[in-house]
């Protein structure tokens, strides 16, 4: 499109100019640039043009201060009239120009328009096509992108930062790092940009030889101290999983900003050291800086997994005070907070006042009814998702196959999955399969359950046998078990579940000589239980639990008082579940063990220090078991207490003697 013809179109489209000519004559005209220049800042447009005619035909530059105003301003129809005005006054072949309107379209979203003035233009230089590159990566559309950059006669640094940030930022991270050594080749020197995308890509690809490598590259060129290169850094490290060499990095740093401490705290997070997380932050604020959204995210999802609801209202009034409380990634953590804390009722509430809803909130949402058995609730939720014509996604049918597993509802799993594949065209991913294993699995489908595994696109892992296995476990189906039992070990010979299943299983058989096998073989293997550990926290301290734990400070205490419990609730007609013992011991000792499971410990605990009549939260990090789980029915009953329970799998809510699971779990 040549220069007429494009102004000609500018012209038709958006009429007359009489909007910048009309002018009043002011008692006092002052020329002085910081003036125009202020005027522009502050969106004047209409007034710096009409106070400064007389400077801006004598120096056609400032055109690119009412550019920049135009982009301020968001006005698309502005700064169309102000173009029309640039190829009047006959500034349109000016490189100079030219290259702030193509910025200026690009920044507005109007790539096309932006890639007919490049077209017109008479005369470019590198920073046309550097712009023109910007707006293609920023669209998405990389091949464009990589025509313009093939085609430049010349380029420089800024040429190859685009290219290697926009690569990277859509994870084509291998291609990114060729292309540093590419130019690192031609003889140009990376910069802190360069080396700070470059070092994203790494963290990309996992690549800890190659961030190494960009390590030492960075502190031969000096750089070391630079603090978005440090922060880069640092991320890298600990993406990668080598968290001591990331938080040296930020250690060593001369000064922070609240990025660098974002990369700390959110590396912390990532690596699962969450009592970490909250310990940085209140640093953090101690060193007199302000945590952002993306600082309160790590925050809130950290108390999210330490189920620490205390601490997470205080971090909630925090978001609050910074102004964050719309913002859809902080509203989507916070609903993921409550809900695993317990209150699933703060969750519903959050999300019913936010604006602004993504897929991931809504995912996030679903996932949380999932989380505590309301199944069909998530199901309703769904629904309203469809109809607000979002793009359903892997992750919002991952939490409505998680929900429909949860709660007992096999047929509409199944519908969901057909569904995901055959109308929204989503490929499932190995976990779908592991919740419709779940699924088939709970609802004693054994069979069926196994041929899926077997007929999976891609290789089972050792969760999705084991998802079956303890399946086998619940319906007492032997035979399969010793057989997927095989399975798991051949995958992972030091996956401790599988043994304490097939343990259980011939614990449940009477079979001790198998249970002795099982064990004798986790000797040999030096496979180690986890424990089962529970806490929970009251006046903002945390307080934990192991199996006839004796470190508490008041255990002497506890041990009376669940004594005594016990004893009141066999009244009631609680019988102790001895053949879930693994030990073959008599009969006494069995009911001992039992009563000394980490998660009665705890409720005992928060029986003798909470005021009558208030919610217990309980999390334990493995399964309740079917002996525990009686127990706290019973409980809740004689006691008058709602008692949760967030165990590995979900949650429990106690109440009156019955539990929110159904006794399906």
């Amino acid at each position: 499109m040549g220069k007429y013809c494009f102004g000609h179109l500018l012209r038709h489209s958006f009429g007359s100019l009489r909007f910048f000519s009309n002018t009043t004559t002011a008692t006092t005209i002052s020329n002085s640039r910081e003036e125009f220049t202020d005027l522009c800042l502050r969106g004047h447009v209409k007034e710096a043009f009409n106070r400064f005619k007389s400077d801006i035909w004598s120096d056609p530059t400032l055109f690119s201060h009412l550019i920049k105003s135009c982009m301020l301003k968001k006005s698309l129809p502005l700064a169309k009239q102000l173009h029309s005005l640039i190829i009047t006054y006959g500034c349109s072949s000016d490189k100079f120009t030219c290259n702030h309107l193509l910025n200026m379209y690009i920044k507005l979203g109007q790539l096309q328009t932006a890639v007919a003035l490049f077209g017109s233009m008479p005369r470019k230089n590198i920073m046309s096509c550097n712009i023109l590159i910007n707006g293609y990566m920023q669209s998405g559309d990389l091949e464009s992108a990589r025509k313009v950059f093939n085609f430049m006669p010349e380029r420089n640094i800024a040429t190859w930062n685009a290219m290697v940030a926009g690569l990277i930022q859509y994870e084509f991270n291998e291609e990114g790092l060729r292309l540093l050594s590419e130019m690192h080749q031609l003889g140009f020197f990376p910069d802190e940009f360069t080396l700070g995308s470059v070092l994203r890509g790494c963290a990309g690809l996992r690549g800890l030889r190659e961030g190494r490598q960009v390590h030492g590259y960075v502190v031969k060129c000096g750089f070391e101290l630079n603090l978005v290169v440090g922060s880069s850094m640092s991320h890298m490290y600990m993406k990668c999983g080598s968290l001591k060499e990331g938080e040296k990095v930020i250690i060593s740093m001369p000064s922070r900003n609240v990025v660098a401490w974002n990369t700390l705290i959110a590396g912390k997070a990532q690596n699962c050291y969450f009592e970490e997380v909250l310990y940085q932050y209140n640093l953090m604020r101690m060193a007199g800086f302000r945590p952002d959204k993306i600082t309160l995210v790590s925050v809130i999802s950290s108390c999210s997994e330490l189920a620490t609801l205390g601490q997470g209202q205080q971090i909630h009034a925090e978001v609050t005070k910074n102004g964050v409380s719309m913002v859809v990634s902080v509203i989507t953590s916070l609903v993921s907070m409550y809900s695993k804390c317990g209150c699933l009722e703060d969750s519903v509430k959050i999300f019913s006042e936010s604006k602004d809803r993504d897929v991931v909130l809504w995912s996030s949402m679903i996932a949380a009814h999932g989380f505590h058995g309301q199944g069909k609730e998530a199901i309703k939720l769904f629904e309203r998702m469809e109809q607000e014509n979002l793009e359903v996604n892997d992750v919002a049918f991952l939490s409505l196959l998680y929900a429909c597993s949860h709660s007992g509802l096999k047929d509409k799993g199944i519908e969901f999955f057909d569904l995901m594949m055959n109308k929204y065209g989503v490929k499932p991913r190995l976990e779908h399969y592991n919740c419709v294993v779940d699924l088939l699995g709970r609802s004693g489908c054994l069979d069926e359950a196994e041929a899926l595994i077997r007929s999976m696109p891609m290789k089972a892992d050792t969760v999705i046998w084991i998802t079956l296995l303890s399946a086998c476990k619940t319906h007492k189906n032997a035979d399969m078990a010793a057989r997927i039992a095989e399975e798991v070990l051949r995958l992972d010979p030091q996956v401790s579940a599988s043994y304490v299943l097939l343990a259980n299983i011939n614990a449940s058989a009477r079979r001790w000589q198998g249970v002795s096998e099982v064990r004798k073989a986790m000797r040999d293997r030096n496979v180690k239980k986890e424990p089962g550990i529970s806490w929970l926290e009251i006046k903002n301290q945390v307080h934990q639990f192991c199996i006839a734990d004796k470190s508490h400070p008041n255990s002497t205490e506890i041990d009376l008082y669940l004594e005594e419990l016990m004893s009141e609730i066999k009244k009631q007609g609680y019988v102790p579940d001895t053949a879930s013992v693994l030990h073959d011991m008599d009969t006494e000792e069995k009911e001992y063990n039992l009563t000394h499971h980490s998660e009665k410990l705890a409720i005992a605990f928060a029986l003798m220090n909470t005021p009558e009549g208030s919610p217990i939260r309980v999390m334990k990090n493995l399964r309740v078991c079917s002996d525990c789980h009686v127990a706290i029915k019973y409980i809740s009953k004689i006691k008058n207490r709602e008692i949760i329970v967030r165990d590995a799998s979900r949650f429990h809510h106690f109440k009156n003697g019955k539990c929110s699971c159904g006794d399906y779990w």
